[in-house]
């Protein structure tokens, strides 16, 4: 309490409450206004040529805070004359916040989709505009919504939806305003850069980025990163295996469960079994680190992952539902095998694992953009993170008529059972008076049991789940219409509209029971804003039982404890503060920890970012050049490239053969000669040198040779497959790299129990690992260049060949398969010990103990 009391006397003292900042924009609001009459006076044609004179203005440097008082009246008079909608006074506050590059927090039904022009308009005088929305569905929807006031200022407007070809994204991301999800500008950032030539690149530049449920894509989904994936040639046999394997593990026998991090380990019995059943000396030695990933896995699959609510099983096939909106995502996967495992416990065909070729964290991809701002009914409670991670303050925006919606108290039951009769019963109740009720519930299965006892009454319902997605908009439009029952999963809860029927406000609106308290508090925010939009009147509760997850994890026993106390029976209800305190401290810790796991993710993607933005920045240098410049390509980028390879690798080679400790005569130099001899005819006496230095000039210029013989056998064609072979060698070693940090992750956390910070030694282990990966390619690229052997392909190499890809929103992850050629095997995994006198496994043809071994 004194640590708040604190904080407020700061932020007073530093102008950062947020009445303070209200007030500050109601004063900027009025300078608008003031241009109302002035604007509204204006022809269409004039109103038309501002568009215009807005760009001339920008590009002669008047900043966006000069120009934003007119470009906001401009365009609020276009949107009465387009799309027949004024914004209020509290819309372009909102509007205000967003160009500020902050988080506006609106309540449900205060007109996001409108607010979001104004900024785009503003921001794309001055760059590209992407704004962002959770599903295709309401990125079209908002296009064609919005998109009359951008094309009547001469703004053009583009949309991506999933099934879009190159050249429809390209056209899409060069309009100056461009609406899509997430997941599609994310993939489309990944794709950019596994292309070979420029004109294969669609996305642009990342300037200026509006946010749609900023909370939802931000922190909801910030968990699961993206991944493209390819096939791999691995068994499936196996996932069947352990799906049979799992199902003789006794729960609390032979494994634990920890349902608060959705973990299991294995007892000391459950190790045994193991280790009978498959015929193991020790399940936990390095050679079988699979072994034991694919049990637990298998485990995971069979007691924490359950039908009808995270996933179903429909058309053959098993479908993720979403765990925040009840959506189905049928081209998603779970990644790490649990999929497969999903598909081995329900008897299913068992699909191939797939390896990592990319992937970014959505957290991470936009912090890439210049600026990004973002909406949502639901900020507030997680402004800390936003601030942490984005520097993205939330300034919660009054809504344009008072709220009236009624929140009523929650009521708890001992068992569920007792809970779902007694929310029968109140929608059996209000549906007698004519008030339309909502119901929300957390899964697929809880909404389908509570329709069972609805049809038991006799009462009319409808039923929105994934299942029955395709009707969403319709059972939606009509949930507020007298007597209207809709019994939801939280899909209802983003990006629908109920708006009251006839006479409905004079029964009190909208009536919205939760069946069961999320663990985060904006999701059960999101529900309740689905009552009492734009000053109707509604009402709130939820019905809660001691079997409900958040409770039985989190505290249910000292609710029960009171029970007992109080004398209560089964059916009866208690409605009491240890209750709601008891539920906020709950929340508050589930927050507090799923917050912990995604500064974590961030953590390690930025270490990977790191070396993934000095490998798409070497990528981006050496692209293939659109066709029609193909013949006025430079050489020199290029050659200064190649330059620093020679000098990079002669020093590596040297290195083998030559200690500069050591006097001259006791250096190798007909080795070096041999291996030299690879790249053309060179004696010992060609490397007759004072030093190292000299001898690696004597080294470069052998390679400067070679290249030159090169140039002049392949004539024109040279720049072009050199800078293809650099960029297929250079992916090919990234992507060796990925899976080996895939594999460096799982196993790093074992460090803590010598005392070291997991993170701290996959920094070091991961830097390590990426010199050694760019040192293996540089040595590849400059053997395969300059080997006499090489010779001009037969078909144009501009055309990058299609790889066998999966777009994966990893972890509770998806997967959207474009199957267009064979699968590439997977890089291996285990490898049998290499002798120090063996062939060096990176390709060098080198010695080990002269190559990657020496410092082994």
């Amino acid at each position: 309490m004194a640590i708040d009391t604190i904080k407020r006397g700061i932020d007073f003292l530093f102008g950062q409450t947020n009445a303070q900042q209200i007030k500050r924009l109601r004063r900027l609001v009025e300078e608008i206004n003031a241009l109302e009459n002035g604007v509204s006076s204006l022809s269409d044609e004039e109103l038309r040529r501002k568009g215009e004179e807005f760009r001339a203005r920008a590009a002669d440097g008047e900043t966006r805070e000069e120009l934003r008082p007119e470009v906001f009246a401009v365009v609020r008079e276009v949107a009465k004359r387009t799309v027949g909608m004024r914004p209020f006074d509290v819309q372009i506050m909102g509007a205000i916040v967003l160009d500020e590059r902050k988080i506006a927090e609106m309540q449900t039904g205060e007109g996001k989709t409108l607010v979001a022009t104004l900024p785009a308009v503003l921001n794309a005088l001055y760059g590209k505009v992407h704004v962002v929305t959770v599903n295709d569905y309401l990125a079209r929807r908002d296009r064609e919504w919005m998109g009359p006031i951008y094309e009547f200022l001469g703004f053009s407007v583009g949309l991506l939806q999933e099934d879009l070809e190159i050249d429809a994204r390209k056209a899409a991301y060069a309009a100056d305003i461009t609406y899509g999800t997430n997941n599609q500008f994310g993939f489309d950032y990944l794709r950019d850069h596994m292309v070979i030539s420029v004109e294969q690149k669609v996305q642009g530049s990342l300037d200026y980025a509006i946010i749609d449920e900023i909370d939802n894509i931000l922190i909801d989904e910030a968990r699961t990163p993206l991944i493209i994936s390819g096939s791999t040639e691995e068994t499936v046999d196996k996932y069947r295996k352990f799906a049979r394997l799992a199902r003789t593990f006794k729960k609390d026998v032979d494994f634990e469960i920890d349902e608060e991090a959705r973990r299991i380990t294995l007892t000391d019995t459950g190790i045994a079994k193991a280790e009978r059943a498959l015929s193991i000396d020790n399940l936990y030695a390095p050679e079988e680190t699979d072994t034991l990933h694919h049990l637990e896995t298998a485990l995971r699959a069979l007691h924490l992952f359950k039908k009808e609510r995270d996933y179903i099983v429909k058309d053959g096939r098993v479908m993720i539902v979403d765990e925040f909106t009840g959506r189905l995502m049928p081209d998603r996967r779970y990644s790490d095998g649990l999929h497969q495992a999903l598909e081995a416990k329900e008897g299913m065909t068992v699909q191939r694992e797939s390896q990592t070729l990319a992937t970014i964290t959505l957290q991470h991809y936009f912090q890439l953009y210049k600026g990004i701002c973002g909406m949502t009914g639901t900020a507030k409670t997680e402004e800390e993170e936003f601030k942490q991670i984005y520097g993205l303050p939330v300034v919660v925006i009054p809504t344009n008529k008072p709220l009236i919606r009624e929140a009523k108290p929650d009521v708890i039951f001992r068992t569920e059972r007792a809970k779902f009769e007694a929310i029968a019963e109140e929608i059996e109740k209000l549906h007698k008076i004519g008030r339309p009720v909502l119901v929300g519930t957390n899964s697929i299965e809880k909404s389908e049991y509570l329709s069972k006892l609805l049809k038991k009454r006799g009462l009319p319902h409808n039923v929105l789940n994934a299942k029955y997605h395709e009707k969403e908009a319709e059972i939606i439009k009509d949930a507020g219409q007298r007597g209207a029952i809709t019994v939801a999963t939280n899909m209802a809860g983003r990006g629908t509209d109920i708006k009251l029927g006839e006479g409905v406000a004079e029964l009190g609106g909208l009536h919205v029971i939760g069946c069961q308290r999320h663990e985060s508090r904006r999701i059960y925010n999101q529900l309740l804003g689905r009552a009492g939009r734009q000053g109707d009147p509604g009402s709130s509760q939820f019905y809660l039982s001691l079997e409900d997850d958040l409770l039985r994890i989190f505290g249910g026993d000292k609710i029960g404890a009171l029970m007992d106390r109080l004398g209560m029976e089964e059916g009866q209800a208690i409605e009491h503060e240890l209750l709601s305190k008891s539920i906020r401290r709950a929340q508050k810790r589930v927050e507090g920890r799923n917050f912990e796991i995604r500064k974590r993710l961030l953590d390690y993607d930025l270490v990977l970012a790191k070396q993934r933005e000095a490998i798409y920045a070497l990528r981006d240098r050496l692209l293939l050049p659109p066709r029609d410049e193909m013949e006025n390509l430079s050489p020199d980028d290029l050659d200064e490239y190649l330059n620093e390879l020679f000098n990079e690798v002669a020093a590596d080679i040297i290195s083998s053969y030559v200690d500069p400790s050591r006097p001259r005569d006791e250096w190798k130099l007909s080795g070096l000669a041999r291996e030299l001899a690879a790249f053309g005819r060179i004696s010992e006496a060609d490397l007759d040198a004072k030093d190292v230095d000299e001898l690696k000039e004597a080294v470069v210029t052998h390679f400067q040779k070679a290249l030159a013989r090169q140039k002049q056998k392949l004539g024109k064609q040279f720049p072009l497959i050199a800078r293809y072979l650099i960029l297929r060698t250079i992916d090919e070693a990234w992507l060796a790299h990925l899976y080996t940090l895939d594999d460096l992750k799982e196993g790093i956390g074992w460090t803590a129990y010598a005392g070291t910070d997991p993170l701290v030694a996959f920094k070091r282990e991961s830097y390590v690992l990426f010199q050694e990966m760019l040192s293996r390619a540089a040595d590849k690229i400059v053997r395969s260049l300059l080997s006499p052997r090489l010779t001009a392909p037969e078909k144009n190499v501009q055309s990058a060949p299609a790889q066998n890809v999966q777009y994966v929103h990893a972890g509770s992850s998806s997967t959207s398969s474009t199957a267009q050629q064979k699968p590439r095997k997977k890089p291996a995994v285990k490898v049998k010990k290499i002798g120090r006198n063996d062939p060096c496994p990176c390709g060098s043809g080198k010695k080990y103990k002269n190559c990657c071994g020496k410092n082994a």
